[in-house]
């Protein structure tokens, strides 16, 4: 009888998120996860969105007076952010499968969470001005 400790038991779907023990590069790793699943759920309701918006001009203009509040905006931000960290990321990710830059996860990490920073704060002054 064998069995298989490369399948995760259903009881301990937490350890899925759960950094202790882990070095830099999985960290990375698990923090796209994280914002793959936040981005998963902004698809779901922007296309819910969309479809309120198809019952006419009146719905749009109530729509443009609801999110043109701090809330919404900071909201759009926190999805600028995600979109700018998970892309790149996943450019660092899909280089260390190919072997590239596997022994400098530290550095490429912080490149990633540099451009991700300096992405945010111009999106932040675009969108707060």
């Amino acid at each position: 009888m064998t069995t298989d400790t490369n399948r995760p038991a259903a009881r301990n779907w937490w350890k899925w998120f759960d950094p202790r023990g882990r070095d830099i590069g999985t960290l990375g790793f698990m923090l796209n996860r994280i914002t793959a699943l936040g981005l998963t759920l902004y698809l779901f309701l922007h296309l819910i969105v969309l479809s309120t918006l198809a019952s006419g001009p009146e719905a749009y203009e109530q729509f443009l007076e609801t999110i043109h509040n701090p809330l919404f905006i900071t909201a759009e931000l926190l999805v600028v952010i995600a979109v700018f960290y998970h892309g790149i990321n996943g450019i660092r990710i899909v280089l260390n499968s190919f072997g590239i830059g596997v022994t400098s996860q530290k550095a490429m990490l912080a490149g990633v969470l540099a451009v991700t920073v300096i992405g945010g704060i111009y999106f932040a002054v675009v969108m707060f001005s």
